[in-house]
């Protein structure tokens, strides 16, 4: 009796579109140049990322269901306003995938003093 070790994964049915992943170097540069976004961070602990040959892209982890972003927002526009601007330009670059975006921090500028002050 010969008894198999692993498993290998069946393969996709005739006429199956096959899932392509998201460009996550794309998604990072469409997220930095949302309006109220100061930077991506890897996360408490360090681990939003995604690790690709030739270096890795922080910030953004993709995940089956989701593609995950991690940023510091500057202070002075609404938090929700920024989140929705960063789902609205990273939607058509994440397939079929949920966007989940996580607001790390919240960093002060200069610009963000003299708005305080008004």
């Amino acid at each position: 009796m010969t008894r198999r070790r692993g498993r290998t994964a069946a393969p996709p049915k005739p006429g199956a579109a096959l899932r392509t992943a998201p460009d996550v170097r794309r998604i990072a540069e469409k997220t930095a140049s949302c309006a109220g976004v100061a930077s991506l961070t890897s996360g408490p602990f360090g681990t939003a990322a995604t690790y690709l040959p030739g270096g890795s892209v922080p910030g953004v982890r993709l995940r089956d269901e989701a593609v995950e972003i991690h940023l510091a927002v500057r202070y002075g526009r609404p938090i929700p306003e920024i989140v929705t601007r960063v789902r609205e330009a990273v939607g058509p670059l994440s397939g079929d995938r949920r966007v989940d975006v996580t607001v790390e921090d919240v960093v002060d500028t200069e610009e963000a003093r003299k708005v305080g002050r008004s």
